[in-house]
């Protein structure tokens, strides 16, 4: 971090391509440095000028007199290897690339990329960008950007990925004066990401929150490191861009279809007790209301207001977001009683009529706080004659402050309103021009500290003498690879899950008719035939599955129509033989549980509801593993199905094997369970499909695929562990 160090809080910096041109680059950054020239030492570097603004100017960096911390590299593409050379030689700890050209321009850029990333490692130089605004700390006076926006000091870093976005967003801010600890502009990401900033902005004592803006992670492993170490203390608050991008992957299963890359992130976020957002304003909405330490137990609201309009809006936004409009406890509904008119709501919303007065607000807000059924309270105001709009945001200020509950303003209205706005500001007290804005960031509020609860989770590795055997597993995945083979067999699948005691339907593969009939009449019919074949992965599109087989002659005239069926469909396949499972006669539900590779994250599990329209219900949720048996059920929790599923202390545990299935095998590229169906307290795996990666076959990592370790100790100092 020592480099990092330097470059962000520089003795010397020198500006290659420094030039006194209206409207350039190298003129916009030349003038932001030069505001904080009395705390550090600026040199432009041009060989065609003798000065820059007054400053001598150098025509390389070999002719600079002093070591330089950081070195800002303004100058076309083409020319920025050089550059990064003489500064390598030099000894810079740090660059800033500002200039643009290079992967995001084709194969040529890409090329210049790569060499600069060779002289990176070669001279051990930090490198911010290429293609980016650059950054500003503006509590140590230092703007190292091109942009013509002065930030002023606060307690907010803000990251974007997007040099344009972000120049935007600070312009936006500055007008809403609101103050940085730090702005940074990461472009494409070449050295410096997201989890080094992360880490750098962990231990500054100016952050207390850190916002970013996010279309890709980077290094995902050096990201999910950072984000475990910083966000218990400090709030990590993420618009993530790309939420319908299309997916470029071929999909072998609906786990693949379904778990698309923003429901990938979603789950990485939560996991990492990272929040996500949906818009521009939430990031700063978000900011100071997550800096609290008094984050709402739950999602029950009570909603006060003088104004019944209002008051619906509140409650219909409370269920649009998922939270709920709490009932009220009979004590308080008697104590409201004792004291508001007879012609009040009788219930939540609280409308507490418009000639309520500063006195009835304060009443009923003590009753809601002193209410165990109540998690927050959201107060409403519209001017009226009865309560001033100053005097009563001084006593909810008061309230505010005791810290009981959270407490969120919505003062609607604009110049009467603006002094009690202004004092919930300094006071910092949420408050928002609709109650849709003030609901919204509740739930946010709730949604965090739900995230935070996920960081205590840290499932451990099973000690060798728990683990289930593997060596017999590892052999089926070499013959697969050995005879060019990614998918397994159903039979090789369902050794998977009887290794791991995930409960199927009782199956086995017949060669011939009289041995399936064999089959059958041990296992008791009705039966269902399945053709095993190693080229037919979506057996019901080949017509390789009969249901319902319910004797011995139709199971012999099916047998032989199975097969022929197949080989109709798909000519090349090699057909080893009939597989004869015992068929579920009573299904309540079905589930699906599946696991794939994410090209960011690594494996990633999900769960939902399943069946052959699983892609159309799409109700499912996702998570990391490894998983322990909260983590698994906060993950059924986040799906619909949910509120159906009888036996869930059973499917937990379900859960939980099958992500120490996934976790043990980084050779595993997708693996699913569907239908994974429920009878009573009956669950029966009655298919199951993996498929292979050859090239992890022989990967001598076995944790290759986790992004998230299942040994508690390396989440300890983030900045030292890295990919």
């Amino acid at each position: 971090m020592g480099q990092i160090e330097n470059m962000f809080n520089p003795k010397a910096v020198a500006v290659i391509g420094a030039t006194e041109r209206d409207g350039s680059i190298g003129q916009q950054i030349m003038r932001n440095l030069l505001l904080g020239k009395n705390k550090r030492s600026i040199y432009p570097i041009n060989p065609n000028r003798e000065s820059v603004m007054g400053v001598r100017c150098f025509s390389s960096m070999n002719k600079v007199p002093e070591h330089i911390d950081l070195a800002v590299i303004a100058t076309p593409a083409k020319t920025v290897p050089k550059i990064v050379e003489e500064c390598g030689q030099s000894g810079v700890d740090g660059i800033v690339i500002i200039s643009a050209g290079f992967r995001e321009t084709g194969e040529e850029g890409a090329k210049l990329e790569e060499e600069i990333t060779r002289l990176r490692e070669k001279h051990d130089i930090r490198v911010l960008g290429p293609n980016c605004l650059g950054f500003i700390r503006p509590h140590v006076n230092l703007n190292a950007a091109f942009s013509r926006s002065n930030l002023q000091p606060g307690e907010i870093a803000f990251i974007s990925q997007s040099a344009a976005l972000g120049s935007a967003m600070l312009d936006w801010a500055v007008s809403s004066q609101i103050g940085f600890s730090m702005f940074a502009s990461l472009g494409l990401m070449l050295d410096i990401d997201f989890g080094d900033l992360i880490d750098y902005l962990g231990e500054d004592p100016h952050t207390r929150s850190i916002l970013i803006y996010m279309e890709g992670v980077g290094r995902a492993k050096k990201f999910v490191c950072a984000a475990r170490g910083f966000a218990r203390t400090k709030p990590i608050i993420v618009l993530k861009a790309g939420k319908y991008a299309a997916s470029a992957r071929a999909a072998h299963s609906h786990t693949g279809a379904l778990a698309g890359s923003y429901e990938v992130y979603d789950a990485a976020f939560k996991r990492l007790g990272v929040l996500r957002v949906d818009d521009i304003e939430d990031l700063f909405n978000c900011a100071s209301v997550l800096s609290s330490k008094h984050l709402p137990r739950g999602p029950r609201l009570a909603i006060v207001t003088n104004a019944g309009g209002p008051g619906v809006m509140a409650a219909d936004a409370v269920t649009d977001y998922r939270g709920e409009v709490v009932e009220l406890s009979k004590q308080s509904m008697l104590a409201l009683q004792s004291f508001l008119p007879p012609y009040w709501s009788r219930g939540n919303p609280i409308d507490i009529l418009e000639e309520a007065d500063v006195r009835r607000y304060e009443k009923v807000l003590d009753v809601c706080l002193s209410d165990p059924n109540v998690d927050g309270i959201a107060v409403i105001y519209t001017p009226q004659p009865a309560a001033q709009s100053t005097e009563l945001a001084k006593k909810v200020v008061g309230m505010a402050k005791k810290k009981i509950k959270p407490i969120l303003t919505v003062w609607m209205g604009g110049r009467e309103v603006e002094e009690a706005r202004q004092l919930f500001y300094t006071n910092e007290v949420p408050t928002y021009p609709t109650p849709e804005k003030a609901i919204r960031t509740y739930m946010y509020m709730y949604r965090h500290k739900r995230n935070l609860e996920l960081l205590y989770e840290t499932p451990e590795e099973l000690p060798t003498d728990l683990s289930p055997p593997k060596n017999h597993l590892r052999l089926l995945i070499r013959k697969a690879a050995k005879e060019g083979r990614t998918a397994l067999t159903e039979e090789e699948a369902d050794k998977f899950l009887d290794a791991y005691m995930v409960p199927r339907a009782e199956a086995h593969i017949a060669k011939s008719p009289d041995e399936a009939a064999s089959i059958a009449s041990s296992i008791g019919y009705p039966v269902v035939l399945k053709a095993m074949s190693p080229d037919v992965i979506h057996k019901t599109d080949a017509g390789a599955v009969v249901i319902g087989v319910d004797s011995e002659d139709k199971l012999r005239s099916e047998y032989q129509r199975l097969i022929e069926t197949v080989q109709e469909a798909v000519p090349k396949a090699r057909i080893d033989g009939v597989y004869i499972q015992k068929l579920m006669m009573k299904i309540d539900y079905e589930l699906i549980l599946g696991a794939r590779r994410d090209k960011d994250f690594g494996a990633v599990i999900l769960f939902g509801q399943g069946g052959r329209g699983v892609e159309f219900i799409r109700d499912f949720s996702m998570g990391l593993p490894p998983l322990n048996q909260n983590l698994a059920r906060r993950m059924m929790e986040e799906t619909r199905i949910y509120g159906a599923l009888l036996n869930v202390r059973a499917l937990e545990g379900i859960v939980v094997r099958f992500s120490n299935l996934v976790a043990d095998f980084p050779e595993i590229a997708e693996v699913e369970i569907n239908p994974l169906a429920a009878s009573g307290n009956e669950v029966r795996a009655l298919d199951a499909r993996i498929i292979i990666d050859p090239e992890a076959v022989d990967d001598s990592n076995p944790h290759s695929h986790l992004v998230i370790l299942p040994y508690p100790a390396k989440y300890v100092t983030p900045w030292r562990l890295r990919d």
